[in-house]
């Protein structure tokens, strides 16, 4: 039985562009899609939040079924346990995100709002020590304080943050990758 090459796959990244540019006009396509969903979950935040909860309820959902599934593979009781019981987590966490999402959503907008802050503190204690160091630093700073601010802004109008600051997430990040499909689309459909 003789072995014989797949033409079909690309041999290289030249290829690979070739094969995308024949591809451009879905590509485009994909991206205005993105585009409009995006525009759709801003114009409706509350539903956007809800939509997003409950999309994290069913992938914790499945996951804890995975791991559940996991554990029985495991050869000691003791990893057993561990590895049902986080799955059993799992999958209560999901079931409680896609029966409540807002109770979900008030839970991972803290979570959020906490990260947020975390990070711009990080941020700005990595900017001074780059400070110190003699590289340019001030962008890293400025980003710091305006990601310490988005979380004390979302963490002082918690509870009421639940219900808005999921969807207005999942919008401008839809937005944003529909622009990079579309801007990508165009760029191959110019290099034809």
């Amino acid at each position: 039985m003789s072995m014989t090459a797949d033409n079909s796959a690309p041999q290289s990244l030249a290829d690979g562009l070739k094969a995308l540019r024949a591809k451009w006009g879905w590509i485009v396509a994909l991206g205005i899609v993105f585009l409009i969903a995006g525009v759709v979950a801003l114009g409706s935040v509350v539903a956007a939040t809800a939509s997003a909860v409950m999309i994290v309820g069913i992938m914790m959902l499945l996951g804890g079924v995975m791991e559940i599934i996991a554990a029985f593979s495991v050869k000691s009781w003791g990893k057993f346990l561990f590895w049902l019981l986080l799955g059993a987590l799992y999958v209560a966490a999901g079931v409680i995100a896609i029966m409540n999402p807002f109770a979900a959503a008030t839970i991972l907008t803290l979570m959020l709002g906490v990260a947020l802050m975390v990070g711009g503190i990080l941020r700005i204690f990595l900017a001074f020590h780059m400070k110190s160091a003699g590289a340019p630093w001030g962008w890293v700073a400025f980003s710091g304080v305006i990601t310490l601010a988005l979380g004390g802004m979302i963490i002082a109008q918690w509870p009421a943050s639940s219900f808005f600051v999921l969807g207005i997430f999942l919008g401008i990040d839809l937005i944003f990758i529909g622009s990079g499909w579309i801007t990508m689309g165009l760029a191959l459909k110019k290099r034809a």
